[in-house]
């Protein structure tokens, strides 16, 4: 029995200096980030901005993936199957780590089980658009257009569940207007409908709509954050336009398969939050209403926990499952 015992504590040194030894030498090689969704998309533009920096630092590439496919479920399902060695991590969003949980019976994976936090990374709020030819001209104005005609507003966004969509679920519930969802498989299209006024308004992020608004086809009502983006400095804040208690926004998180060494992941975080102080970086995220942020591990594990729940209740009341509303 001690014999047994003592050949399987010799293994397990051999296990933790063999780690141990890979965490110093690492990156030996390029490393795949799985962004779960297409490319082009607001999560892989910020993505690559980052990784490019990231990689010019530890003098290894990070080489994204897409991997699109129910709702972010595919790609984050893929890393959290992977060898927890730190040539696979997940660049994911709030819908596979804080909703899809809510909305799908079965995902695949555990977003508080099955990974290796390393940093929430930007922060997207919604911005309030509408087209061109809808009267209101304020949110008070489109609440009130709203509600004299319930279910006759169509909103679009990029699927069921999707942080646009949940923004404007969120948005009937504090203001009790009805609306109708429409979901699109690409935002292009959903762009395109917009300004055509097939769809009258939409909760987006910046990134998907910036040219259109850059052009004048669509007109910024409010974004859905604390403060004003740096992008739209005229643009108020939904609570400055008395619309309390209401913060809807996008976030993007940097991960790794759970059992990843520790020290891969410190090595991780220390390269992303020096990334993340370069002026020029910061600048370039601030112009497409990207808001870099940077946390530990157990401070993003907590946040994940806490949108999990706060989304659990939006999704509940709305009726929203991954097929419609």
């Amino acid at each position: 029995m001690r014999t047994d015992i003592r050949a399987a504590l010799a293994a397990c040194a051999v296990v933790l200096a063999c780690a141990s030894a890979d965490a110093q030498t690492y990156p030996a090689r390029p490393i795949q980030v799985v962004v779960p969704f297409a490319g082009g998309s607001a999560s892989d533009v910020v993505a690559r901005l980052i990784l490019d920096k990231m990689g010019t630092s530890m003098g290894q590439r990070f080489v994204v993936e897409n991997r699109p496919g129910a709702g972010g479920n595919i790609g984050t399902q893929v890393v959290a199957a992977a060898a927890p060695d730190g040539y696979t991590l997940l660049y994911s969003a709030s819908g596979p780590l804080a909703v899809n949980k809510t909305l799908m019976a079965n995902l695949g994976y555990d977003p508080e089980r099955d990974f290796a936090p390393i940093t929430l990374s930007a922060v997207l709020p919604n911005v309030i658009v509408v087209n061109q030819k809808l009267p209101p001209k304020t949110v008070a104005e489109l609440i009130d257009y709203a509600k004299a005609r319930p279910k006759q507003l169509y909103y679009g966004s990029v699927g069921n569940g999707s942080s646009q969509h949940l923004a404007g679920a969120y948005f009937e519930q504090v203001t009790g207007v009805q609306m109708t969802h429409v979901p699109y498989r690409v935002t292009g299209q959903m762009v395109t409908d917009l300004i055509a006024g097939e769809t009258q308004l939409s909760f987006q992020l910046l990134p998907n709509v910036q040219a259109a608004l850059k052009a004048g086809q669509i007109r910024p009502l409010a974004v859905t954050s604390e403060k004003r983006l740096a992008a739209l400095p005229d643009v108020p804040t939904t609570a400055e336009v008395g619309v309390k208690d209401y913060v809807a926004a996008a976030w993007f998180a940097l991960l790794a398969p759970r059992g990843t060494p520790p020290e891969i992941i410190a090595r991780l975080h220390k390269e992303y939050s020096a990334a993340i102080a370069d002026p020029g970086l910061r600048e370039r995220l601030l112009e497409i209403g990207a808001e870099p942020t940077v946390s530990s591990p157990d401070e993003l594990a907590r946040f994940i926990s806490s949108e999990i729940v706060k989304w659990r209740d939006v999704v509940r009341n709305a009726g929203i499952t991954a097929e419609g509303q």
